[in-house]
């Protein structure tokens, strides 16, 4: 770059820096560029994050910018303007629904009304703003969309909304998408759409109007109960701890009351898996001699599915892939390569807290002498006490090993449509990192995802539809379980493997109880003799084609059991980390973080937490209780 490229360079951050605080009106907001490739979700991850200094993030211009990329940098500039200006992360947090896409609608619907308060008295900053608008839109492909269970909705309802908030039209970028949701979206919430404009500068009141869009659209949850005008803040936030005791109900059942859920729930997600361990216990010693002092294997069956009251209505379009499956070398390649380039600048901290990961390892495998023996090799530290009495006999000693349990390492990753931008990025950089430092201890490491093949069912649902849609079909989307690492392969052979997670269209939904019960049952017959499982996710399970036709907490029911066997059944210790989403009432072990910054330091104290214990506790010692659990 030259001198005057980059005088010109920092002369439009300048400008632009100085606009976004002027705007805000915030003048001590920290503003940094990044060259780092922004999607939809990364914007909105960014920009609904929690409270702390307050930060913006912009793309880095380039060297020779145009009024096109300019108008773009100063769209994404005034958005994060207009969210410091006129959106309360108390307010939002308290009011936000419980489901994953319900989520992602809700921040959509809030962040057209920050955008549509400066679009509608500023031209200038309308024009900005729907420049990075369109932008966004061909970054996620929706100009290319042409089916309606191909365009997301949140995006779709999202543009409608600023629709009504603005009067401006979707972007050309984005017609196609709309057109396709228009229809159903307007008949079934015309109304309450159209009430959104009157409380456009109200955000408690603008959210609650969003609560009843998304209940005409049958994406209701209670969770989050709505709160009378007159409440005051102690019954805010009484209910707001109710939220998280409550947040398991269902999107799509709104016949059953919370009451009937949480009974239901308590009665057979815990009776069930528990009278069921004893029965296989039995059959699994009357059957099983003792097997000497082989490694222990799990035993076969610990029952099925059907037991939990859960079953997928077919199991033959399901696939577990390796990554290069499901992308051809060279593009594998250059996704590796942008993703070294984002471990450049980031792998600073999660180097520094791996180093630490390490030094304890190896301070635990390091080898420690008997003294004082009649045997062995001289122990030339004690010749002083021969010098002064001739007639002490020599001193001998012997290395021996401390006892460090062989280990594996199972890193699973949620990989679902919610995780992508930053979070799936960082994941991914994490996931590089640990792995390096765990296999230069000598402790396996197997890094897995999850998602599904198709979004709405794919030929699941189509078989269900050919076969006449018989009631209670059960799981009904076709599930891809990835391999990034083998637990056998070195992570020089597996490296490129993880630039698949940056790839567009990977990341869809998720079934996060048949994911577990994967990567348990590849971890349980593991010859090591301590396992450990770690779960990275944004959320619960959320699959709309089987939320449709089944029970609204038929996915989060089972997803709670598999968790209850694994970790009051099984040998396998699992810790989980929440990245936005609140994952300490499914797992006994487990943080949440507000950022997916975070999440490298979240990974590494966790497993430093582990390793740092002297002894594992009370009733987690491999047994004939512990079973591989068949799908």
């Amino acid at each position: 770059m030259s001198n005057s490229d980059h005088s010109s360079a920092e002369a439009v951050k300048r400008a632009v820096s100085g606009a976004l605080r002027a705007l805000a009106g915030e003048y001590e907001v920290e503003v940094t560029y990044t060259t780092e490739s922004q999607g939809w979700w990364s914007a909105v991850a960014k920009f609904f994050g929690g409270n702390g200094p307050k930060k913006a993030q912009l793309p880095a211009p380039s060297r020779t910018i145009s009024a096109h990329e300019l108008a773009v940098l100063r769209g994404a500039a005034d958005a994060q303007a207009l969210k410091l200006a006129y959106h309360d992360n108390a307010i939002h947090r308290q009011l936000r629904p419980n489901a994953p896409e319900a989520i992602a609608i809700f921040e959509a619907a809030e962040q057209a009304r920050v955008e549509a308060i400066g679009a509608t008295v500023m031209q200038g900053v309308a024009n900005n703003l729907a420049a990075s608008l369109d932008q966004r839109c061909t970054q996620r492909g929706l100009g290319k969309v042409r089916e309606q269970k191909d365009a997301p909705l949140a995006d779709v309802l999202g543009l409608l909304i600023r629709e009504k908030l603005t009067g401006a039209p979707p972007p050309d970028s984005a017609k196609a998408a709309v057109a396709l949701w228009r229809g159903t979206i307007e008949s079934k919430a015309g109304a309450d759409l159209d009430s959104l404009v009157a409380v456009l500068r109200d955000q408690k009141a603008f959210a609650k109007a969003t609560r009843a869009v998304l209940r005409d659209l049958d994406m209701g949850d209670d969770g989050n109960k709505e709160q009378p005008e007159q409440g005051s803040d102690e019954n805010d936030s009484a209910e707001q701890n109710q939220d998280g005791a409550e947040s398991q109900e269902s999107e799509g059942d709104a016949g059953a009351t919370d009451a009937e859920l949480r009974q239901s729930e308590g009665e057979e997600g815990e009776a069930a898996p528990a009278e069921m361990s004893a029965e296989e216990g039995d059959m699994s010693d009357a059957e099983n001699p003792a097997e000497g002092d082989r490694p222990w294997r799990p035993d076969l069956p610990y029952g099925d599915n059907d037991g939990w009251d859960y079953k997928p209505y077919t199991t033959k379009f399901d696939e577990v892939v390796g990554a290069t499956e499901l992308c051809d070398a060279e593009e594998l390649t250059r996704l590796r390569s942008f993703l070294d380039q984002q471990l450049l600048a980031a792998q600073g901290v999660v180097a520094r807290l791996a180093n630490r990961l390490q030094r304890l390892l190896q301070a635990q495998q390091n080898r420690s002498w008997d003294f004082d023996l009649e045997e062995g090799l001289l122990d030339t530290a004690r010749l002083t006490r021969v010098v002064i009495d001739p007639m002490h006999p020599l001193s001998f000693k012997m290395e021996k090993e401390t006892d460090f349990r062989d280990t594996m390492v199972t890193l699973l990753l949620d990989n679902s449509g919610s995780m992508r931008g930053r979070p799936i990025m960082v994941a991914a950089m994490c996931a590089d990192i640990l792995a390096r430092t765990l296999e230069r201890c000598a402790v396996k490491v197997e890094i897995l995802g999850f998602t599904t093949r198709a979004w709405k069912g794919g030929q699941s649902r189509e078989k269900w539809i050919a076969e006449g849609k018989p009631l209670n079909p059960g799981r009904l989307n076709d599930l891809r379980h990835v391999v990034y690492k083998g637990a056998d392969e070195p992570w020089r052979r597996a490296r490129k493997n993880l630039g698949l997670m940056m790839r567009e269209g990977l990341l869809k939904e998720n079934i996060d109880g048949e994911a577990l019960l994967w990567a348990y049952n590849r971890l349980a017959g593991r010859p090591e003799q301590r396992k450990i499982m770690m779960v990275i996710s944004d959320g619960a399970p959320v699959d709309d084609s089987t939320l449709s036709v089944n029970t609204g907490n038929y996915l989060e029911r089972h997803f709670r059991k598999v968790i209850d066997f694994i970790e009051n059944k099984s040998e396998v210790e699992l810790v989980a980390i929440g990245i936005g989403h609140d994952v300490t009432r499914h797992y006994a072990r487990a943080v949440t973080i507000v950022d997916a910054e975070q999440l490298g330091g979240a990974m590494t104290d966790q497993l430093i937490g582990l390793f740092a214990e002297d002894r594992r506790p009370a009733g987690r010692q491999p047994g004939r209780a512990a079973r591989r659990i068949r799908r």
